[in-house]
């Protein structure tokens, strides 16, 4: 696929940006300074603390070697249906993300939101501001009623470990469920290899693979697993989510947006690398080199989170003439 070129160089993109400068980003009503990404039980409702930990248990439960390849020849056919972008975005309205411990909104006005914090600070990077809009597209909202079908129609067969009574309690009634069929575990959250030892930034690490099938696979559980050295991430067989399918999606339509633009929709969930420092063993010079990209897109994915709504009608004439530059029309998803 040939890719666009930059509008400005690169470097343009590689400001010395704190974190204390986003701050002005976030209004919180009563004008305090919050966190962000604190998985401990301090800050957050209890109703969000246990959805946020059965999201992440769950996930790293079923996140296999096999789960993967399975779900990467189900959804790489691009066999699902067809739809312009900005239709797609739409169904992010009904989509609340279950890992997330910092959002209690519907995903489109995280998206927007980040959009505009990257144009604010990026004016002059159209790319990169198309790229803060859909970078969570690969979710969507579905409503299945029973769980335990559609989990041994993904995982062939159901790990005996864990009993049916309790995989339905990890899935209530009306449970959101996202990337058209898809339960949260398997499009949301932070990513990580699989194929590999699993390693410790990951969030509740300590405590959520041991019923992981792979958890104790003579050749997974290694430093290497089946990578070798700096083989480079593009080689990594990454956990499923809507980072990898959404970027197949892109490449697969042929968008004109630019490598960096690819590369961090591709990873920008990939904590235990960007933030944790993880992985480094298995990064080549691309990585390091689109390692910034990926950081400095991070914090606005991040710390543009506020209750302030955006408002979406203003800004959609802007978007759309970026969809129609970048990945006009009708995608096959």
């Amino acid at each position: 696929m040939t890719q666009a070129k930059t509008e400005v160089p690169s470097e343009c993109l590689l400001t010395d940006l704190k974190s204390s400068d986003l701050m002005d980003l976030v209004d919180l009503k009563d004008g305090s300074k919050r966190s962000f990404r604190d998985f401990s039980d301090s800050h957050v409702s209890e109703s969000i603390r246990d959805r946020v930990k059965r999201t992440y248990f769950t996930m790293h439960t079923y996140q296999t070697v096999e789960f993967v390849k399975n779900r990467r020849t189900a959804w790489l056919r691009f066999d699902k249906f067809r739809a312009p972008i900005m239709s797609v975005l739409e169904r992010l309205s009904d989509v609340l993300d279950e890992s997330d411990p910092d959002v209690d909104v519907p995903n489109i006005h995280h998206a927007f939101q980040t959009a505009e914090g990257l144009r604010a600070r990026h004016p002059n990077l159209p790319w990169l501001h198309l790229t803060g809009l859909i970078h969570d597209l690969g979710k969507s909202e579905t409503d299945p009623p029973d769980p335990i079908p559609q989990l041994e129609r993904i995982y062939t067969p159901l790990p005996s470990s864990v009993g049916l009574d309790e995989l339905r309690r990890f899935f209530p009634p009306r449970q959101i469920m996202a990337v058209y069929g898809e339960p949260q575990w398997a499009v949301v959250g932070d990513t990580f290899p699989v194929g590999c030892a699993f390693a410790p930034s990951i969030v509740y690490r300590e405590d959520s693979f041991h019923l992981n099938p792979d958890y104790n696979h003579p050749k997974y559980k290694t430093k290497y697993g089946t990578y070798s050295p700096n083989c480079g991430l593009d080689d990594v067989l990454m956990s499923w989510g809507h980072d990898e399918y959404m970027y197949q999606v892109l490449v697969h339509n042929k968008s004109t947006l630019p490598e960096e633009a690819l590369y961090i929709i591709r990873y920008h969930s990939f904590y235990p690398w960007h933030d944790g420092g993880d992985y480094m063993h298995l990064c080549n010079e691309k990585d390091l080199r689109m390692l910034p990209f990926v950081r400095e897109f991070q914090k606005f994915d991040l710390y543009t989170k506020s209750e302030s709504i955006p408002d979406v009608d203003a800004l959609r004439p802007y978007y759309q003439g970026l969809v129609d530059r970048y990945c006009p029309g009708d995608l096959e998803w």
